[in-house]
């Protein structure tokens, strides 16, 4: 059995010198945040740093008494902040900060793994580990010396997840051209026999492809689905790789690959996107489309959020030095930021507008600003077969347990 104990505590020492995550973006003007809140990227306070995602973290199994724990936890402690404005500013790993905090409640559901021993009750101890660690690492900003630790303890947490799920899950590496390699999950359906008809998650910018596990567990695997994971260009295992405006690029290359892989039916492939994969997802359409059988973008970023200036005004703090860090820009000016995002819209590249045979279907939540409802519009307009699916703000987690089931059930149509 592989032990991470004394992994943890040899990477997670106290320590007061490592540089806070809101300080390693710097902006032509100071950092301030506004109170807004949807569904997809959850809430964004004025004291906050961080957008708190309750319910995509509730969604993938951390219970909410737990994270109220935690994040009380680091509310009330009293230690040196890099900005007195922020709560979840805490210099240094030591309590009361981000990474400690979720960190150590990683460390609690490790240690239960470990005397499960073996099993699915193990398997699900790591599993939470694994999620937990993901937290400590959010918004997984380059440079970020804790959330990099944070990481390595999310992924062996996963790994030993696998080793003892009743789930089976290949881990594969795959060649990138020119660019070293990256590694994906291929999780293989229960009760079926294979090469499995298979669906490409590409997540958002600010998770790690563990974070996706509760998808496929319980949407494609009763379908007899398989589903692969990639971790976003520039976290987890493709690190090494940057974003650019060809954002589809690291998938595609392995989208190429899959004819390679002994359980992945290379013939019935689907493409589904959340967020900035939402993005992904589409390109991979226009520029795959023989390979592809149907894609489905969830609250999808594909025109809007990279063109209007109001809108962008609205982006929290957060996400603006996510968006930074996958650019590979430190020393920002806001205007030119927006400028340099205009060039990821699918609009402005000439793709999404033209119909193309591949069927595709925009997901998108009432309220939304940042995937409004006409994105959804455009990418159903796109396709030969486009579908549109409306779901309501409120009730949250029944909004998006019905978007989900919805998106499966439409993709089984497509692949089957």
């Amino acid at each position: 059995m592989v032990n991470n104990t004394n992994l943890s505590e040899t990477l997670f020492k106290p320590r007061a010198k490592h540089a806070e995550t809101s300080t390693l973006i710097q902006y032509t003007h100071p950092k301030s945040n506004i109170n807004t809140s949807t569904v997809l990227n959850g809430t964004s306070q004025q004291n906050w740093y961080r957008t708190i995602q309750r319910l995509l973290w509730i969604w993938r199994g951390i219970s909410p008494i737990e994270i109220e724990e935690v994040l009380s936890r680091i509310a009330i402690h009293d230690a040196p902040r890099s900005d007195d404005k922020f709560i979840d500013t805490v210099v240094g790993y030591r309590k009361g900060g981000w990474s400690y905090e979720w960190s150590h409640q990683a460390m609690i559901w490790q240690q239960k793994a470990l005397r499960k021993e073996s099993g699915d009750a193990a398997a699900d101890c790591w599993l939470r580990a694994a999620h937990l660690y993901s937290i400590a690492a959010y918004p997984f900003i380059n440079g970020d010396f804790l959330a990099d630790q944070a990481v390595t303890l999310s992924m062996k947490a996963f790994e030993n997840a696998t080793k003892f799920s009743s789930f089976e899950v290949k881990k594969l590496t795959f060649k990138l051209e020119g660019k070293g390699t990256t590694t994906g999950f291929l999780h293989l359906p229960k009760d079926c026999r294979g090469p499995y008809p298979t669906v490409l998650f590409c997540g958002g910018l600010d998770g790690l492809q563990s974070d996706y596990v509760s998808f496929f567990r319980e949407y494609l695997s009763p379908k007899g689905i398989a589903m692969l994971t990639l971790d976003m260009p520039s976290i987890g295992y493709s690190i090494k790789q940057k974003l650019t405006e060809d954002t589809c690029q690291l998938q595609g290359e392995v989208l190429k690959q899959l004819s390679e892989v002994p359980w992945v039916d290379h013939t019935r492939v689907g493409v589904m996107g959340f967020r900035f994969g939402g993005n992904i997802a589409v390109r991979l359409a226009y520029i795959y489309p023989k390979l592809i059988k149907g894609v489905v973008a969830l609250g999808p970023l594909i025109h809007s959020f990279f063109t209007q200036a109001e809108l962008q005004k609205k982006i929290p703090v957060m996400y603006l030095d996510v968006l930074a860090s996958r650019l590979g820009l430190w020393n920002i000016d806001e205007n030119n930021l927006r400028l340099s995002l205009s060039s990821y819209s699918l609009k402005n590249q000439g793709l999404i507008g033209r119909r193309i045979p591949v069927p595709m279907m925009g997901v998108y939540w009432k309220g939304d600003e940042m995937s409004p409802k006409e994105d959804s519009q455009l990418i159903a307009r796109s396709s030969m077969d486009g579908d549109i699916l409306a779901i309501n703000e409120k009730p949250l987690y029944k909004g998006l347990e019905l978007a989900l089931q919805k998106s499966a059930d439409w993709i089984y149509d497509k692949l089957i």
